[in-house]
């Protein structure tokens, strides 16, 4: 039999994603949910390294909401916008915003990278 290791980056991924299967699902604690689409973007310093608009699915999507870090060499760096995304949800807010600093390690010290979202949702009414 042949072992491989797994990167750590392979290793987050499967973290992040059993989590995600044990979490309650979005549609049973905001029942009123239609649509939500988060717009991310990921900075270091000034600089918006990464932008991208994440559609969630609210028949199966899970109620967690975990980014992780853009920078490939980040150790322990998630954002975990979970708290906050299902607070305004839940009291029915149709646009809101916040952020994130990464909480990881680099080789050289800690990580400074941002993350900053944009979330518009709908309900039914």
């Amino acid at each position: 039999m042949y072992f491989r290791k797994r990167s750590p980056q392979a290793l987050r991924f499967e973290e992040r994603r059993r989590r995600e299967d044990e979490a309650p699902r979005l549609h049973d604690q905001v029942p009123s949910l239609v649509s939500l689409r988060i717009e991310v973007e990921d900075r270091d310093g000034v600089i918006a390294e990464n932008k991208y608009t994440r559609r969630i699915v609210i028949e199966r999507a899970p109620a967690l909401f975990l980014v992780p870090c853009g920078d490939l060499r980040c150790s322990g760096g998630e954002h975990d916008l979970t708290a906050d995304v299902i607070k305004a949800l839940r009291s029915g807010v149709t646009s809101f915003h916040g952020e994130d600093a990464c909480g990881g390690s680099l080789p050289l010290g800690r990580c400074t990278r941002v993350l900053r979202f944009e979330a518009v949702a709908t309900y039914r009414t």
